[in-house]
């Protein structure tokens, strides 16, 4: 029987899955690639996702791209629905707002930011477009910190909330993004950072 095969690149979304892998202790494989157009976008890349992304998950005959459906076709098929609550739970609403608040509200600015301060060339970068994106993302921090209050992970208890969100959080951490003043969300990047399979997941490219 094929297991799983998890096509991934560092600095990436990817790095959602194979944390969450590494957290619920299931076998699988890593097709590690270059972060680079000569893998990404090559012919047998463009094959498993069309505009040559990562990550892409291999299930048996099943291919599905996409970290939230990733992540959710994992709790749902290996894991017979753990780390995400029962839909008669009252932590379900929560559970699937702030998971799809990652995607939302988070990344298009993180994505803003990157992009010129990484990826452009220095002749191309806007200042303008950076700052705005910066104060953007900023904001969007403001009510998970508050939402943290009094709570180690989004819902009480560690959740795939916390797989789409917590990843969001250190990266936006490390862009200098989550200011002093949000004591709680500063705090849950610790907390996030210093669980085993998350460390694991930094190792192989985060």
């Amino acid at each position: 029987m094929m297991g799983l095969k998890l096509h991934f690149a560092p600095n990436s979304r990817a790095s959602r899955i194979s944390w969450l892998l590494e957290e619920l202790e299931l076998p699988y494989e890593l097709n590690l690639m270059a972060f680079h157009p000569k893998d990404l976008k090559s012919d047998e890349h463009r094959a498993r996702h069309p505009l040559g992304r990562v990550p892409v998950l291999d299930d048996g005959e099943i291919s599905i791209f996409e970290s939230g459906a990733i992540v959710d076709y994992i709790l749902e098929r290996h894991k017979n629905g753990g780390l995400k609550p029962a839909v008669a739970s009252h932590h379900f609403a929560p559970y699937l707002q702030w998971f799809h608040y990652c995607e939302g509200m988070v990344m298009p600015p993180v994505n803003t930011i990157v992009v010129h301060t990484l990826l452009l060339p220095p002749e191309r970068r806007d200042e303008t477009v950076l700052e705005q994106a910066r104060k953007l993302l900023t904001r969007a921090w403001q009510p998970v910190d508050e939402t943290l209050a009094g709570k180690d992970y989004l819902i009480g208890d560690f959740s795939g909330a916390d797989i789409m969100l917590g990843h969001a959080a250190f990266m936006s951490n490390r862009l200098g993004c989550i200011p002093q003043e949000m004591p709680n969300l500063r705090a849950y990047v610790q907390r996030i950072s210093e669980r085993p399979a998350f460390a694991k997941a930094i190792v192989m490219g985060l």
